[in-house]
């Protein structure tokens, strides 16, 4: 019977025993909290690991205890690096195994990227897109792509009608919401697509984590919001919140990638080191909201993609 792990897991409880010896592995921003951690147990573990970060002093800082890790520079904010950066990777041609586009902003106030889009959904979803999409021909047979997406897509469906919230109301967590479902949908689309050549995508929530994602919110606001999360779960029975550790964090997106079993969690999303459940209910919490597995919804943004980025894959 398969280990099973769970919310409390850390990256080397479910990389125990795990030989990476030969694997090529991209993580994006990998200059703070996840991303170092992601990088530096793939890479305890034999991993080669590629790392991307908008600032390369910050990056080779954050990073310098990191094994044979090669940095490449790259904004997801501005789709010129982006392309630049997927060129120089494709153009080295060495084949990856696994990519965790772990990547992205939070909660910011309204602003847009180098090329006009909201920058949520221009950042988290789009800047990953372009970036993905190009490098996937590296992705060799029995490749995965992992998404950092998060319970805060419950917040909001995509809304493909006015993604630059150019009509429409602009609040931080509902564009953080939908950038993490944009992550999903991608994930689900990502799989139909290359699943037949034997390359699988998924989607994961790392869960509460305290890093520099938080740097926008104002005070209060994550005590206000930890302090709804309990009253919900406690008309639910279910337990109090409970922040993890950044190894507990990463734990998911690790087990998602090298771990678990491919066909297990292909087109799916997962939490806590295992796949979520559908759920509809209101507030923030487990489980996963059914429009952000909806295969035609997946197309739908696809489609819309390549039309804001004006290129298709």
């Amino acid at each position: 019977m398969a280990q099973q792990f769970g919310a409390t897991s850390t990256t080397e409880d479910v990389l125990a025993g795990v030989d990476l010896t030969g694997k090529r592995v991209l993580v994006t921003g990998v200059s703070a909290g996840l991303g170092i951690e992601t990088a530096r147990a793939l890479a305890a573990h034999g991993a080669t690991v590629v790392g991307t970060v908008r600032d390369i002093e910050k990056g080779q800082t954050a990073t310098a205890g990191i094994p044979g890790i090669t940095l490449v520079q790259m904004d997801l904010a501005s789709l010129a690096s982006i392309r630049a950066a997927a060129d120089k990777l494709v153009a080295d041609g060495k084949p990856l195994d696994l990519i965790i586009a772990n990547a992205g902003v939070m909660a910011c106030p309204k602003s847009v990227t180098a090329d006009g889009f909201e920058m949520q959904f221009g950042t988290n979803h789009l800047g990953h897109f372009v970036f993905v999409n190009r490098i996937a021909s590296l992705l060799q047979p029995g490749g995965r792509l992992v998404n950092l997406s998060s319970a805060g897509h419950r917040f909001s469906d995509v809304n493909l009608e006015d993604p630059n919230f150019e009509h429409t109301d602009y609040t931080e967590f509902g564009a953080y919401g939908r950038s993490k479902t944009a992550n999903i949908l991608f994930a689900v689309e990502f799989d139909r697509r290359h699943k037949a050549r034997g390359v699988r995508a998924t989607a994961v929530h790392p869960g509460g984590i305290q890093t520099e994602l938080g740097r926008h919110l104002a005070d209060g606001t994550i005590e206000a919001m930890i302090k709804q999360i309990n009253e919900t779960n406690a008309a639910s029975g279910q337990p109090a919140f409970a922040w993890k550790t950044i190894p507990q964090g990463a734990a998911t997106s690790v087990w998602a990638g090298v771990v678990a079993k491919a066909e297990d969690v292909g087109g799916l999303y997962c939490e806590d080191c295992h796949v979520a459940l559908p759920s509809e209910e209101e507030g923030l919490r487990g489980g996963v909201r059914g429009y952000a597995l909806d295969a035609d919804s997946a197309r739908a943004l696809w489609a819309k993609s390549e039309a804001m980025v004006g290129e298709r894959f």
